[in-house]
């Protein structure tokens, strides 16, 4: 089993696999290092004396810059680092052409047993969604899917719905602005998921995101599959939002699974509760299904805008032409002066978790970070609430907050997502949640909250062989295996705030 890994052949630094003691003997590239500190697992030690000032070379890039004196076999972590990052950047476009060689499964799946909706999109689950145009009736919803699932229990097709389920939330009234079409934009994107077989809003009347406001920004809906509920303007709400749910399900109840291209598949990919192995194992290992999925003409989308920074060149040079290269400048400049504007640091990050974990600065968490989009190219960029139609990797603008991401790659029609921690995290939202550990003892450690466990990797198994097994969990979840989220029935949705609250 490696104890270490020099990630690039440029680096001046390499990451521990295991917990190093000082005084242990290192050979990198035909060197003989002495390790003058202990070094934690997942944390970096200096491979050459670096002179302050000097840059920091991680996954071939600069992670920042010594604030002191380091020497070969030093730990290096925030005492004597510190990041580059400041503010917005002017960048050139240097096209990176597609890879040559395709990554692709050695027993791809022909098809995955979906729910093919009419507007032809196609589901991974058969569900009822209760969302409320506003937090005033989060309970009313909730009772409404208490009612409904005892139900839907004893009827004779209850094993055809996957499940009806409320997804809360605390805004719909007193915002303005773009905070206020944000709410809009999620709800109704949310509204339109494959996931979904029946959605019902449940509003409440005097809200300012009125059920007519709603109808709008929906624009054209199948008025079989959506349903409306305004509280204030019926006797019973709960009786009738049940009954409004009865429809839904009895209509949900004629889809069947059948086999669909994955073609039809949209992955998300996200990363919480990082630790400095997720950028040297899950993160990687995710890269390989994104190219897999891609490669099968389906389509996967990276978001976590702030953890692109310091890694955003990669990205650019990725671009599938000027026009997208463009897209991804405006993106990456836009979010900085978001933090600008705000009067905060863009480089705030990482967390208090992530640096306990090895994550020095955020060029180091973002260089990981960005693994997760694999080889392929970047064929568009999307605002926060839109849906994503075009094949290929896709960047979606969304803040790295866990809850809010998840909630956005829904929202853009990610039927289900990737998620690697090092950490950890029982975090579900409203489509399955595949949760991938970077190490060994945390999937050992939480086997109720991880999935899958990338950890493996550090003892030197061949990435091709964990990528197959992935691969093979992601199509057995689209064909309706449960994640670890959904048998714990955690499910929540998020929406980003920035404005005025009245």
């Amino acid at each position: 089993m490696p104890e270490y890994i020099k990630i690039n052949p440029k680096d001046n630094v390499a990451v521990a696999l295991v917990p190093l003691a000082a005084g242990t003997e290192i050979s990198v590239d035909q060197q003989m290092i002495v390790l003058l500190q202990d070094i934690p697992q997942a944390h970096k030690f200096a491979l050459k004396d670096i002179a302050p000032g000097e840059h920091v070379v991680k996954y071939g890039s600069s992670i920042g810059r010594a604030i002191q004196q380091i020497r070969a076999g030093e730990h290096v972590h925030t005492h004597n680092l510190q990041t580059n990052l400041d503010s917005t950047l002017t960048y050139v476009y240097h096209p990176q052409p597609a890879p040559s060689a395709i990554r692709k499964p050695r027993t791809p799946a022909q098809s995955f047993m979906g729910y093919l909706r009419p507007d032809g999109q196609a589901g991974i689950r058969n569900e009822i969604w209760v969302l409320p145009t506003v937090g005033c009736t989060n309970q009313t919803a909730v009772a409404i899917v208490e009612r409904s699932r005892e139900w839907i229990r004893n009827q004779p097709w209850a094993e055809q719905i996957d499940g009806v389920y409320a997804f809360t939330h605390p805004f719909g009234c007193s915002q303005l602005g773009a905070d206020h079409h944000n709410t809009q934009k999620i709800l109704t994107a949310l509204a339109k998921h494959p996931n979904a077989a029946g959605v019902l809003f449940v509003g409440l009347g005097c809200e300012n995101n009125q059920v007519e406001q709603v109808k709008k920004c929906l624009g054209n809906y199948d008025a079989e599959r959506i349903k409306f509920l305004v509280a204030q303007e019926v006797d019973d709400e709960v009786e009738v939002g049940f009954h409004l749910v009865k429809v839904l399900a009895e209509q949900a109840s004629h889809y069947h699974r059948q086999a669909l291209p994955l073609s039809y598949l949209k992955i998300g990919l996200k990363c919480g509760g990082s630790d400095g192995l997720s950028g040297i194992t899950a993160n990687p290992l995710i890269g390989w299904i994104s190219d897999f999925i891609i490669n099968a003409g389906g389509s996967s989308v990276l978001t976590e805008v702030p953890e692109m920074f310091g890694a955003e060149h990669i990205l650019m040079n990725r671009a599938i032409d000027e026009s997208v290269f463009t897209d991804i400048v405006q993106l990456i400049n836009d979010f900085k002066q978001y933090f600008i504007n705000h009067n905060q640091p863009v480089y705030e990050n990482p967390s208090p978790g992530n640096r306990e974990g090895g994550i020095t600065t955020l060029e180091d968490k973002s260089l990981g970070c960005t693994e997760k989009g694999g080889s392929s190219q970047v064929v568009g960029v999307h605002q926060y609430g839109e849906t994503v139609t075009k094949p290929g990797l896709n960047l979606l603008c969304s803040p790295g907050n866990d809850m809010v991401a998840v909630t956005a790659l829904a929202a853009a029609g990610c039927q289900l997502i990737l998620f690697s921690t090092g950490r950890g995290t029982p975090l579900g939202t409203c489509v399955p949640v595949i949760k991938i550990s970077s190490n060994n003892e945390l999937y050992h450690r939480k086997p109720h909250w991880i999935d899958f466990n990338a950890g493996v990797l550090t003892e030197g198994k061949p990435i091709t062989d964990i990528a197959e097994q992935l691969y093979q969990l992601v199509i057995a979840t689209a064909n309706g295996k449960p994640t670890t989220a959904e048998l714990m029935n955690f499910r929540e949705i998020a929406i980003w705030k920035d404005g005025v609250t009245l």
